[in-house]
């Protein structure tokens, strides 16, 4: 029992990390258009990314699909751009248009390739190790539980300034959107691969 509390508090801290800021960057991004009267597709979004994410993990664990650890670390600031980007024009959407359906499906393979990104630092942990199971699960569970802290804690900021400062909403999602685009920028540059 004490080694899925240590993966779990591992999970945690390597996304909850400031210096690994890439996760947390991805997931404001993710958490951004939406408040807490929309919390039904906060969680649906989440859920999604969970399980995709949890997905490839496992299965890059297992060494079932592998793949370019540079392509990867490259993808991943590019999640965050694309994401960010949706934001953007999503607020331009009439309201009667907007559909969660391809934020999902955007969702659901940003989610594979953050599983795979993971997975390199995980499978380094393991290399010793013959029961990945325990190790995989708390890992897992640690980083879905720093999702949703991180997600809680965008929605907290959104409803703080719109509800409370009463900056209007579309502005908020652009000025958000574009800070997390502009913070990506030099991780898009750093790992583009030459």
């Amino acid at each position: 029992m004490s080694d899925i509390w240590f993966y779990l508090k591992l999970g945690l801290e390597h996304v909850l990390d400031f210096n690994a800021y890439d996760h947390i960057l991805f997931l404001a991004a993710l958490a951004l258009p939406f408040t807490f009267k929309s919390w039904k597709n906060v969680v649906l979004l989440a859920t999604v990314f969970a399980i995709t994410h949890c997905l490839s993990l496992a299965l890059s664990t297992y060494e079932i699909v592998l793949v370019d650890v540079g392509l990867i670390e490259f993808l991943i600031p590019v999640t965050i751009a694309m994401t960010a980007i949706f934001n953007i024009l999503y607020t331009k959407m009439p309201t009667g248009k907007k559909n969660i359906g391809l934020h999902m499906v955007a969702t659901a393979f940003f989610g594979l390739i953050h599983g795979f990104g993971f997975s390199n630092y995980f499978k380094m942990l393991m290399a010793e190790q013959d029961n990945k199971i325990v190790p995989l699960l708390g890992f897992a569970a640690g980083i879905e539980v720093s999702q949703v802290i991180i997600v809680l804690v965008v929605l907290c900021i959104s409803f703080l300034i719109i509800n409370i400062l009463k900056l209007n909403q579309r502005l908020y999602i652009t000025i958000g959107s574009t800070l997390i685009l502009l913070i990506t920028i030099p991780m898009l540059i750093e790992t583009f691969p030459l």
